[in-house]
């Protein structure tokens, strides 16, 4: 048996992070991986291939001069779903490679094999070539999660699909449907959407991101049409089949709803059905998620839980800081960070991205607050850009002028909303964006336009 300081579960975002705190603190750490490649979901199917493949899209289709040079300019008139892989299997190629030499440059030992408890200190690691046990007295359970499934949807891999296998499709198809109005669904949405494809979207709440602010999605929800995308709101896919080359979705309203392929991105299950966390005293609920308290702790005080596997929010850039915040805690490293004001960044296109309170939050929470607007088509970058389109809202306290929130639809949203991160996060007030020069022609203007058009609505009153 081998034995390490800390063994961690899982070589995605929060993983990675987890182990390399570990290596950082002096502790030696063994990491497990199932695949023979590292990097998790985030780099192989989730993250990484999505956020690529949206890079292509919006070169190939020349979505952003379409607004200059007109609706029909494309850069590439026929796209296929080859030409959207080769540029993802590069950028995944790529950060293997980097995640890898970090690993290795760090002293963590990987390991290959699928990963199982026989008590809380005790891991047993198996794979083709038999198993070996690892010994840890700190345990980073960074598993991840996998697509949920439904008897309802058959999947079959190439004309119904899940957001794993969005890639595999055979070829791009005519007409999309596409079940589920979460991140995944909505930015799929969006891509397909992009290159033309007449895309259905079925989502069963009554608004699509409910967690966003509504303004900001009601504008996403304008563009969703203005691409022809049909959305039914309010309906439940209640079974699926193929007939005559086509997929049919039955609605639990007896609507029928007809593509060439239906995308599944309802829900993700945590990818915890081979651990055995019963021999560790650990269990987990119906959709596989591990609670924890405030530092990552699981009901084993030596057994930490991060990333996608503890629920809400599942964004690459908290799971990379719980991992080091649980690590960190673990070895009684000072540490420090708040949750509440963790960003978001949602892929659509337009890109989307907040932080802080929304308005229906401050409402319900009697909190006296003005709201500050500014348009990309009033800035000058946003006409060179050719996205004018785009806006940004600064939510600020009507008496102290303090920042309490900033969300942004546009192209560059999750680049732009750091700014307003680093002033709210600092205790700024909205006073800070008038008093303050950004460079000329930028989106960062947006930041001055939308601090005078809340204090002019105080002025007034």
């Amino acid at each position: 048996m081998a034995q390490y300081d800390l063994v961690v579960i899982g070589s995605g975002p929060a993983g990675q992070r987890a182990a390399i705190q570990g290596a950082k603190s002096g502790k030696s750490v063994a990491l497990v991986e199932r695949r023979e490649v590292i990097g998790g979901v985030c780099i192989n199917t989730g993250t990484i291939p999505s956020k690529t493949m949206r890079e292509a899209v919006l070169h190939l289709s020349g979505y952003n001069y379409q607004n200059i040079y007109g609706v029909s300019y494309r850069v590439k008139d026929k796209i296929t779903m080859a030409d959207l892989a080769f540029r993802v299997q590069h950028v995944i190629k790529t950060e293997i490679d980097v995640t890898q030499a970090q690993l290795s440059r760090n002293g963590i030992e990987v390991f290959t094999g699928v990963a199982s408890f026989k008590s809380p200190t005790l891991i047993q690691v198996t794979n083709t070539r038999g198993s070996i046990d690892l010994g840890a007295h700190t345990v980073v359970i960074g598993t991840g999660t996998k697509p949920a499934a439904s008897d309802k949807v058959p999947i079959n891999g190439h004309t119904v699909v899940n957001s794993d296998q969005v890639l595999e499709m055979p070829e791009l198809p005519k007409t999309l449907i596409v079940v589920g109005g979460g991140v995944i669904g909505v930015e799929y949405c969006c891509m397909f959407s992009t290159l033309g494809v007449r895309v259905t979207l079925i989502e069963k709440r009554p608004r699509l991101l409910e967690f966003a602010d509504q303004e900001i999605i009601e504008a996403l929800s304008y563009h969703l049409r203005d691409h022809r995308v049909t959305m039914r709101l309010n309906e439940e896919v209640h079974s699926v089949e193929e007939a005559n080359g086509n997929v049919i979705a039955y609605l639990e309203s007896n609507k029928k709803v007809t593509g060439d392929s239906l995308l599944y991105a309802v829900g993700r299950q945590g990818n915890v059905d081979e651990l055995n966390l019963a021999a560790a005293g650990l269990s987990s609920d119906s959709r596989g998620r591990i609670s924890v308290n405030e530092n990552y702790q699981t009901a084993q005080p030596n057994i930490y839980a991060v990333g996608d596997v503890i629920g809400f929010p599942s964004l690459a850039s908290v799971s990379m800081e719980q991992g080091r915040i649980a690590v960190a805690h673990a070895f009684g490293k000072p540490v420090s960070s708040n949750p509440s004001y963790f960003p978001f960044g949602i892929y659509t296109i337009p890109e989307i991205s907040f932080i802080g309170k929304t308005e229906e939050q401050l409402t319900d929470e009697d909190v006296p607050y003005e709201v500050g607007v500014a348009y990309y088509r009033e800035i000058a970058r946003g006409q060179i850009r050719g996205d004018t389109t785009g806006r940004l809202k600064l939510i600020f306290h009507r008496d102290t002028l303090d920042v309490l929130g900033v969300h942004i639809i546009g192209e560059g949203a999750s680049e732009l909303l750091h700014i307003g991160q680093a002033v709210l996060i600092l205790k700024g007030k909205v006073d800070y964006f008038v008093n303050t020069v950004f460079n000329y022609p930028t989106l960062a203007e947006c930041y001055k336009a939308a601090a005078f058009n809340g204090l002019n609505k105080l002025s007034r009153n």
